[in-house]
């Protein structure tokens, strides 16, 4: 999903920062995050206790942004704390600004400390709310830089740059990305004193924000580049998981069973959910679902029902093909849209929620989701029309339902592992009994068609 443009902020305040974020390191002590670092067995996450993790989370991709400007951090810790009362566990943000205003990437290689420091920040609050986060590395679009910048850096240093899409075959914009990412995976943080690829509060990385190569729609570029770009970021890291950033678009080679569900023709862009997620060092899948954008011309009961499908038939490949977890990383309903009311943005969230509940109650891949995006009060500007504010009843009584249900999944499972009889026919009875009883919202899928492609 493309972001809108940040707007420009006084620079001066900039300058505070520094001497700020050296009072933090002497007052500030990073809480401890249960679990410790999340791993993937199977179609499963789980934590270092070996308790099943589900994940029930949002995006927020300007936490770095925003922290790195005095005036406005207050709004990280604001919206950290609404996401920790609405029981969320995980976020998504930015691990990247290149070029531009307030820039972590200045130029190739180049970093702004002041801006990594507010990552700092970031991380250190998450860590406080118990919140873990999946850190982007790159943008496919020009918000915050992404693979435009890179293009453009390269063709001011003389470098033969035909199109943004040489991203990801230039040698040198490779091993721009590379150095990026070694800088981000080793980096020390300044308040926590933990690196960042041992810290327990990163959930995962992720390689770019819905990457397209539509100068080569076979995919063949695509996946030679993700296949190169994992096995890099393992030979840093190997303790956290990774993933694509995929939206879940079908490659050109895929039967009707499978394109027959794309939201538009998406033959050219050079994506495959299988193909990709399929590569070495891929621990588990993403799609994002975005029908008002997709789909401008349908009614809300047919963007719903396409939404199902979208959801189910994703699981199914995690399950069958794929066989690992999927999380659905970006999900939202747009209030800009003619005859929006609030209640069709409850059945889209059910919807979305209904799907991964059903999923973990059958034992399969679709263990958690991420609604796009949770802003704090004060951030009002910033909403595309499709943020969540958690003073909201209608979508935080959504939010607190599906809280409530995977907390009891998560103990009925927990009570599963520690009996050691998690794959018995009566643990699983006993985890289905307590799913039974939980009562769905009257929006939820009881008005949706039943077809189950699980």
């Amino acid at each position: 999903m493309a972001r809108p443009s940040t707007s420009v902020r006084s620079t001066s305040l900039r300058l505070l920062l520094g001497a700020l974020l050296a009072h933090q390191l002497l007052v500030l002590v990073a809480a401890d995050i249960k679990g410790g670092i999340i791993s993937r067995k199977g179609t499963q996450f789980f934590d270092a206790n070996g308790n099943p993790f589900l994940v029930h989370g949002c995006n927020f991709y300007w936490l770095m942004y925003q922290a790195a400007d005095p005036s406005s951090r207050n709004l990280v810790d604001d919206v950290l704390e609404d996401a920790q009362r609405l029981g969320l566990n995980v976020g998504r943000t930015w691990a990247f600004a290149d070029g531009g205003y307030r820039a972590l990437q200045l130029s190739p290689g180049v970093y702004d400390e002041t801006v990594f420091q507010a990552l700092d920040y970031a991380l250190v609050q998450a860590r406080k709310h118990n919140m873990r986060l999946v850190l982007s590395l790159v943008n496919n679009y020009e918000n915050y830089g992404g693979k435009p910048q890179y293009a453009l850096w390269g063709r001011q240093r003389g470098h033969h740059v035909p199109n943004d899409d040489a991203f990801y075959t230039h040698p040198v914009l490779r091993t721009w990305y590379k150095n990026h990412v070694k800088r981000v995976l080793t980096r020390v943080n300044t308040i926590s004193g933990i690196a960042y690829k041992d810290d327990p509060t990163i959930f995962a990385w992720e390689l770019i924000n819905e990457p397209r190569c539509e100068t080569d729609p076979s995919g063949n570029t695509m996946a030679k580049w993700v296949k190169e770009m994992a096995a890099y970021v393992k030979s840093i890291d190997k303790k956290h998981m990774l993933e694509i950033g995929l939206e879940g678009f079908y490659g050109p080679k895929h039967g009707i069973s499978r394109r027959w569900a794309y939201p538009f023709n998406t033959d050219n862009t050079g994506t495959d959910y299988i193909r990709l997620n399929k590569i070495a060092n891929i621990d588990y899948a993403t799609v994002h679902s975005y029908p008002d954008l997709w789909l401008t011309s349908w009614n809300n009961p047919a963007k719903l029902i396409f939404l199902r499908i979208w959801t189910n038939i994703h699981i199914r490949d995690a399950n069958k093909v794929l066989k690992m977890p999927i999380l659905f990383g970006e999900f939202g309903k747009s209030n800009r849209v003619s005859g929006y009311e609030p209640v069709q943005r409850q059945e889209f969230f059910w919807t979305v929620y209904n799907s991964v509940y059903s999923s973990i109650e059958r034992g399969g891949g679709g263990v958690g989701s991420m609604l796009w995006q949770l802003l704090p009060k004060g951030m009002e500007s910033w909403d595309d029309g499709f943020a969540v504010f958690a003073s909201d009843p209608a979508t935080s009584n959504v939010i607190n339902s599906q809280t409530m249900r995977l907390a009891t999944v998560s103990k009925a499972l927990r009570e599963a592992r520690n009996a050691s009889s998690s794959t018995s026919g009566s643990a699983r009875a006993r985890i289905r009994s307590k799913l039974e009883s939980e009562p769905l919202s009257s929006s939820s899928s009881d008005t949706l068609p039943s077809t189950d492609f699980r």
